[in-house]
């Protein structure tokens, strides 16, 4: 984003709007902590508004105004009312609308709004908004919200609320600080956020040490279902409908369960296979280690995309057809993913 489009948005802000905040469907940490942010950020200004295409892990509720977000798939008519008054809309976390879902969608491209995307994966769909605040090398959008804040020359406007949401947005899309896309302007980030009042013992406490007993046994479930193809340094797992159903599902208990197959030793390429029997589809999502790029490979076989080491898909097809096809793509990447880690 340039000092012009910066100039300007300063401008659209300096009075009083009516805005609207989206997440991407599914709104992981990263999308709820930026939306909160920058609801609490806006909101000392403007009359603002979080819609939400759909609800969000329950280990996420806790965090300052959560109480706050509306959901296009239950409250639509309150949606649709905020969206079609609004005189700016946010989007946050996201490249392109049908991340959103088709119905939110349609909605969305009828708003006469001026957009504002800020985001970090790669490709954005610069048809959407004037003005992208677009960098994929950044960790995670709260970063990069923080980087807007202080680009508007506020950050001394940042509170404890502000400071509490970014910190958990950083903090699950960097693994708690250990990926790669961690850097030192992160860390120096992140203590100023201490300073402003984020507590990081609890955060962590409430983000991570909230377990049912049902979620630790599907967990178990999943690490049971654990596949191993040494030779192309790949570990899978699957998870049908019927085992979610067993251990009583809920959003967000899956979250980092992919993370354990990329924690085996050797493994550079790890994905897991989620059925969705409601959305007749298999989720997928995908990591890797070195320079081996998930987004580029999710995007050439499975409708996705994301980050090089930390991408997302879908199968249209049943589990039984989905798996035989991910195995027969693998001996074509096995050279690269040989190389990956070197």
């Amino acid at each position: 984003m340039n000092k012009e489009q910066v100039k300007d948005i300063k401008e659209l802000l300096s009075s009083p709007q009516k805005i609207v905040i989206i997440p991407h469907r599914n709104p992981d940490g990263d999308a709820i902590g930026a939306s909160l942010a920058m609801y609490h950020y806006l909101g000392k200004k403007h009359d603002v508004t979080i819609v939400s295409p759909n609800d969000y892990p329950s280990f996420l509720k806790w965090m300052p105004s959560s109480d706050s977000v509306r959901f296009f798939d239950k409250q639509n008519k309150q949606s649709k009312k905020a969206l079609s008054e609004a005189s700016v809309i946010f989007l946050l976390d996201f490249n392109a609308l049908h991340r959103i879902g088709e119905d939110m969608k349609k909605t969305v491209e009828t708003c006469e709004a001026e957009f504002i995307m800020i985001d970090h994966h790669q490709e954005p769909d610069r048809s959407i908004s004037k003005y992208i605040y677009s960098d994929i090398s950044v960790c995670s959008t709260c970063q990069m919200v923080y980087h807007f804040i202080e680009m508007l020359e506020a950050v001394d406007e940042i509170d404890s609320a502000i400071a509490t949401n970014l910190y958990v947005g950083i903090m699950t899309d960097t693994g708690s600080f250990r990926f790669p896309s961690t850097t030192s302007t992160t860390h120096r980030i992140i203590a100023d956020l201490i300073d402003k009042g984020a507590d990081n013992a609890r955060i962590h406490n409430n983000v991570y040490d909230v377990n049912s007993y049902s979620r630790l046994q599907l967990l178990g479930r999943a690490l049971s279902n654990l596949k191993v193809k040494k030779e192309f340094n790949t570990a899978y797992i699957t998870l049908t409908q019927k085992e979610l159903n067993e251990f009583n599902f809920q959003k967000g208990d899956t979250e980092g369960v992919v993370n354990y197959a990329l924690s085996l030793e050797g493994i550079l390429f790890a994905a897991i296979f989620i059925e969705d029997v409601e959305q007749k589809i298999i989720k997928i999502s995908f990591r890797s280690k070195g320079s081996f790029s998930v987004n580029k490979f999710s995007r050439k076989h499975y409708n996705g995309g994301g980050h090089d080491n930390a991408a997302g898909g879908r199968s249209d097809v049943t589990m039984e057809e989905t798996i035989p096809i991910f195995l027969s793509l693998l001996p074509a990447y096995k050279n690269e993913l040989e190389k990956s880690n070197e």
